[in-house]
């Protein structure tokens, strides 16, 4: 068969878009307006009300038009200018809403949200110091807002001022005392400036003051494990310990620790500790669990070191299927699907109506094995009867094992459950049961379904191909079909399937030297990557070479064919016989 089944630092909050509600709700900063006949006047303030009545219910346009017509009576409302802006941010015509923030800042210079709005959105076209000029303005207006210092900063240290960027939140500091976020920039800041003692003695500052606080012990010993000092990160580990030795998160410091310096058992030691302690939450355990993993994987170690450690867990929480399913990751990572499937299933019959451990399960055996993917997915659907993921996999491992009425009939239900924004998941969907029309032997009914494939995803390369393919085995549409075939190969240029179909295109479309040219390098390419050559394509091959004036070589490549014996023309034996082309 030609085809191949196709199966599947600081971060600053965006403020302008979430304001709009919080500014102005009339037009009441006229400007302009205050000059307005009394007619002109009422009708601004209708427009502007319904175009906030029109943004309440999401009618964007009526919002742009009702706003154009403000702009129309006043185009200096500082008002409208923001709202405008907010328009065009959501549709992400950013050099649109900034001017507009930039105009209502000029009419309405000490609007919060305006120069909120302006200073974020300078920062996001890299205009810092226009940005550092809007929140300084604003500080300097509301220095008791905290927000307002975190944006200062932020805006200076991009700006590359990491000095003024400190200075800043050491005012917010004078503000509201100590802050371990706020500590945590000026160390990152500090650390950037390559300030390492100021960076260290911000955190210290928070042991001086709570001595008795193991947390900040345990911080400031894994800050210096990212600075790569080992020794002093254990000189603080060991104080820690002298607290309470018993702290799961010291643990896992500890064992991060001598994992790093190279003592695997002495890693193993403290999580089996961290792992039987009273003290930690299941959660926690996981997570320690799969940071520990996580570590294995960077430093390429063995994974299977943990394996012991979540025998230890599941002894300690047997009912406890979130192990289950992180067990059977860590299983799938070690290439065990037989056992990564019956963690995933233990989790599964604990929660039938997640779909995650279905989907798990079937990761472990879809295309291995095709009818333990149909007891899969039967399984699923019998919980979770809306779920379209099942319902395609089921479909196309139906089709696998030849039952093509079962598989259409599966797929024709299950695309009634997919999103239709999912425009590739439908796609997906419609170029199966395409597919199985055409194996079906009706072509017809094939060819309309690709087209209604590709309407919701043009570039869905498995529909393009086998539309390709179908028409030119039809000698119809051949100029469609090598337009399509066109896009397959621009796509991924060295996929043998689609050089096979291209080449084959254009065969039929007489080009037989540019054919021989794509046919050959999918030959090529098969080899390669050592993956198995059809005999449908020896046999187009032996074919364009005959058209190529090579008619030794082709007859080769005819016998190469019928010996793949799984070919599926009509007129190979005959050509081998008559060493002549013949035309299907």
């Amino acid at each position: 068969m030609h085809k191949k089944i196709r199966v599947f630092f600081l971060a600053l909050p965006v403020i302008a878009g979430n304001l709009s509600f919080f500014a102005q709700d009339s037009g009441t900063s006229y400007s302009e307006t205050e000059r307005l006949s009394v007619d002109d006047r009422r009708k601004f303030d209708y427009f502007f009300h319904e175009a906030m009545n029109a943004k309440a219910t999401n009618q964007f346009d009526a919002v742009y038009d009702y706003l154009d017509r403000c702009m129309a009576i006043d185009s200096t409302n500082a008002n409208v200018l923001y709202e405008l802006g907010n328009c065009y941010n959501s549709i992400g015509s950013k050099n649109k809403a900034i001017n507009y923030y930039r105009k209502a800042t000029g009419y309405d210079s000490d609007n919060y949200y305006y120069n909120m709005a302006y200073g974020t959105m300078c920062l996001e076209f890299k205009q810092y110091s226009d940005a550092i000029e809007q929140f300084e303005k604003l500080v300097a207006k509301d220095s008791d807002n905290a927000d307002l210092y975190i944006y200062l900063s932020e805006a200076y240290r991009m700006d590359g001022d990491l000095k003024s960027a400190v200075s800043t939140l050491d005012k917010l500091e004078q503000i509201v005392g100590l802050n371990e976020k706020t500590s945590i920039r000026k160390y990152q800041l500090y650390t950037m400036m390559k300030q390492e003692k100021q960076a260290f003695a911000e955190i210290r500052k928070y042991i001086d003051k709570y001595p008795n606080e193991i947390k900040y012990h345990i911080l400031l010993g894994d800050l210096y494990m990212q600075a790569e000092k080992k020794n002093e990160a254990y000189m603080v580990y060991s104080r820690a310990k002298s607290i309470d030795p018993d702290d799961p998160y010291l643990i896992s410091s500890m064992a991060e620790y001598y994992q790093q310096t190279g003592n695997k058992d002495a890693a193993e030691d403290e999580l089996h500790i961290a792992l039987v302690s009273p003290k930690m939450d299941i959660d926690t355990k996981l997570s320690i669990l799969a940071q520990y993993v996580g570590t294995l994987q960077r430093t390429r170690k063995d994974t299977q070191t943990a394996n012991s450690l979540f025998d230890t867990l599941m002894t300690q929480h047997p009912q406890e299927p979130k192990l289950n399913l992180m067990y059977g990751n860590l299983l799938m990572m070690q290439s065990k699907k037989e056992d990564a499937r019956f963690q995933y299933q233990l989790f599964a019959e604990a929660n039938p109506t997640n779909p995650l451990g279905w989907e798990q399960m079937l990761y472990t055996t879809f295309p291995d094995s095709i009818d333990l993917s149909i007891k899969v997915c039967s399984q699923a659907l019998s919980y979770i009867a809306d779920q379209p993921q099942f319902y395609f996999y089921l479909g196309v491992s139906q089709y696998m094992k030849e039952n093509y009425e079962g598989a259409l009939d599966t797929l024709q239900k299950g695309v009634a459950y997919v999103d239709e924004n999912n425009t590739k998941l439908v796609a997906d969907f419609y170029g199966q049961i395409g597919d199985l029309y055409y194996r079906m032997e009706k072509p017809d009914s094939a060819f309309a379904i690709y087209d209604k494939a590709l309407a919701y995803d043009p570039n869905n390369l498995g529909v393009l191909n086998n539309y390709s393919y179908y028409l030119s085995l039809a000698k119809k549409n051949l100029d469609k079909a090598e337009r399509m075939s066109s896009i397959t190969i621009k796509a991924e240029p060295s996929n043998p399937t689609y050089l096979d179909t291209y080449g084959w295109v254009l065969f039929e479309q007489g080009a037989y030297s540019i054919a021989e040219i794509y046919i050959e390098n999918a030959i090529k390419y098969s080899e390669e990557k050592k993956e198995d050559i059809s005999a449908e394509v020896f046999e187009h091959y032996g074919d364009v070479l005959y058209k190529t004036d090579k008619p030794e070589k082709a007859l080769e490549y005819w016998i190469k064919a019928k010996e793949k014996g799984n070919s599926r023309s009509k007129t190979l034996e005959k050509k081998i016989e008559t060493k002549t082309y013949i035309e299907q």
